[in-house]
């Protein structure tokens, strides 16, 4: 991976350091996504010049355009809402650096799938490159337009997208299983509500605001216009 032992070692003090900060605030409460975090090594997924401040709680670029990989607490707070389980489905719409397809592909295990969907050709090539390096060899990634999901692969069991829609993202809840869960930011640019949807087994929609969070524009046919 690129990391000689004793880095590797200082990394996983930083991610075991990382992962209780996280439980006191409140951010992490499932053993499931706590080892999912102990286990993947951010700092494969984040550009050379910043792999010392790969366990701070603060975004970090990556190439592309207005690229960033998000802080961690925001991964537990979509996987924990989304209640990622081994045998899902899953969507991601917004591959990045490729950190969050890992995490959901420890989530989800051999017996479940994720696919991630990417617009921008500089981000994909990184995040797919950081997947395969790090030997996440099965994540199914997407060069495309992510606003209108990925219907080649449809249903999915558990939606993300992690960039601000205008709205409910209306062309990506058809893709999703009853019963589902859909989690995405919306709202305007200074900050979004993270919205969770849910579809019971009838197909009946609910929804919910999470909190606030602070996400870059979905871009594509169905994102926000300039």
């Amino acid at each position: 991976m690129g990391t000689d032992s004793k880095d590797a070692e200082r990394f996983l003090r930083q991610r075991r350091s990382l992962v209780r900060w996280l439980k006191e605030q409140g951010y992490l409460n499932s053993d499931a996504v706590a080892n999912a975090v102990l286990k993947v090594p951010r700092e494969e997924f984040v550009p050379s010049a910043f792999r010392d401040h790969s366990y701070a709680e603060t975004p970090l670029p990556i190439p592309g355009a207005n690229a960033t990989i998000s802080c961690v607490h925001t991964y537990c707070l979509y996987y924990e809402a989304l209640d990622l389980s081994p045998g899902d489905r899953f969507l991601e719409i917004g591959l990045g650096s490729g950190y969050g397809a890992a995490l959901a592909r420890e989530l989800v295990g051999e017996e479940g799938k994720v696919v991630s969907v990417e617009l921008d050709e500089e981000t994909y090539q990184f995040g797919k490159e950081r997947l395969e390096r790090t030997g996440y060899h099965d994540v199914f990634t997407v060069l495309d337009d992510g606003s209108a999901g990925h219907v080649d692969l449809a249903p999915y069991d558990k939606i993300a997208v992690t960039a601000a829609c205008p709205g409910e993202p209306a062309e990506i809840l058809p893709q999703l299983t009853s019963p589902g869960r859909m989690i995405y930011p919306a709202g305007g640019d200074a900050y979004q509500y993270l919205m969770l949807t849910e579809l019971d087994a009838n197909g009946e929609k609910s929804s919910r605001c999470l909190t606030t969070v602070i996400y870059v524009p979905l871009r594509g046919r169905h994102g926000k216009r300039p």
